[in-house]
């Protein structure tokens, strides 16, 4: 089977047009490592970049790359029209069955609807919620994400669910629904968390520094817990300097000696803070299917999420896990606390969710999820009636 897998280089993103190979988020990456051990697939990358850039044209033996020149005029202020054509020139020549759009944050979704091959979606950000919650204002980028996601969820033949969430969304606008959760790199499983001894427990909390992610919240919810018992948060994540939400984040690290902010981690930083943490904390006022409590599982990390979105579908309360609410500090609190007083209780939690993620969230497993998929697709088209 010939695939068409539509997703952003992270070098578009991050403006780092140098850099020879590109890099995807940690979810594609992971679903690649699984299609990488399929050898009845066949895989085309492709991603759209305002700068030409060298770029490796085998990702894989099975995985071919194709970074495609758009210029700028081509991007949301067309909606991604210069995208939708580059994509649909190179599919004339790599002539796939089926096409899978990653995410309909940015031009990915879009292109892969009106790429005039059949397609599915994944939908890792749900933007129709993530507007709401954040009271999106109209013509930003989320107003406009959001109503790109609600146009191109019914013209895909379906949409892939990570979670019950994203399906329940969804369930309006899609002709049909799979739920798979998101694949997780190898190299996670293989950490085995161990806290340095002696030293203060160490909170980790990742993503990127605003209000949906309520890093401030958490800060303010650990005040009293601080005054009689030692430990650290360490934040990682990007956080634009010039955004308020930031700048009050930066204000309360660095009046509290127990916070710490790393800035944005590659994958071998976040892999290196794994093996080091007590638990992972997830204050999030929304969330699909978060990579970062999918990774802390497979590291072995016991985690305190937020109770919202897609996270109940991901962890079982006591068991492979904690909650709170993330509007409320009492509750914040609590979970944490929870935590750093029971170490061998957490231990337990902690080694359950790592044996459950290994069932269901490795890159084989997932790849192979897909491929059904796919073959779902293109069965029920060979055998539709002609129009």
């Amino acid at each position: 089977m010939r695939v068409a897998l539509l997703t952003t280089d992270n070098r578009e993103d991050c403006r780092d047009y140098s850099a020879p190979v590109p890099w995807f988020g940690t979810a594609p990456e992971a679903l690649l490592q699984g299609f990488a051990s399929l050898p009845e697939v066949e895989v085309h990358v492709l991603s759209c970049a305002r700068a030409r850039m060298p770029s490796p044209e085998k990702l894989a033996p099975n995985i071919s790359f194709h970074s495609l020149y758009v210029p700028n005029s081509g991007w949301m202020r067309t909606a991604y029209q210069g995208c939708i054509r580059a994509v649909r020139r190179k599919l004339k020549d790599i002539r796939p069955q089926i096409v899978h759009g990653q995410g309909t944050e940015r031009d990915c979704a879009i292109s892969a609807v009106f790429s005039g091959v059949p397609s599915v979606l994944t939908i890792h950000g749900n933007m129709r919620c993530v507007a709401r919650v954040m009271k999106a204002r109209m013509f930003s980028f989320l107003w406009l994400a959001a109503r790109l996601e609600r146009f191109t969820i019914p013209r895909a033949q379906g949409v892939i669910c990570l979670t019950r969430h994203t399906q329940e969304a969804v369930a309006d606008l899609a002709r049909r629904t799979w739920m798979v959760p998101n694949a997780v790199d190898a190299a996670f499983f293989e950490i085995n968390a161990q806290p340095p001894p002696g030293a203060p427990p160490r909170i980790l909390c990742v993503g990127d520094v605003y209000a949906l992610k309520n890093q401030n919240a958490l800060i303010r919810a650990l005040d009293p817990l601080s005054e009689n018992r030692k430990f650290k948060v360490i934040f990682l994540g990007n956080a634009n300097a010039h955004d308020p939400y930031a700048a009050e984040f930066s204000r309360l690290v660095q009046a509290r000696p127990w916070c710490v902010y790393h800035g944005f981690a590659r994958r071998d930083d976040l892999r290196a803070h794994l093996r080091q943490a007590t638990l992972l904390a997830l204050p999030s006022l929304e969330e699909n299917c978060p990579m970062v409590v999918l990774e802390a599982m497979a590291s072995g990390v016991p985690v305190v999420a937020a109770r919202v979105g897609g996270v109940p579908d991901l962890i079982e309360e006591g068991k492979t896990g904690l909650f709170c609410e993330p509007r409320d500090a009492d509750s914040m609190r609590a979970g944490i606390e929870r935590v750093l007083k029971s170490p061998a209780a957490a231990e337990e939690m902690a080694r359950e969710a790592k044996l459950r993620a290994k069932a269901r969230f490795s890159p084989g497993v997932i790849a192979q999820r897909h491929l059904e998929i796919y073959r779902e697709v293109l069965s029920g088209l060979s055998s539709s009636p002609e129009p």
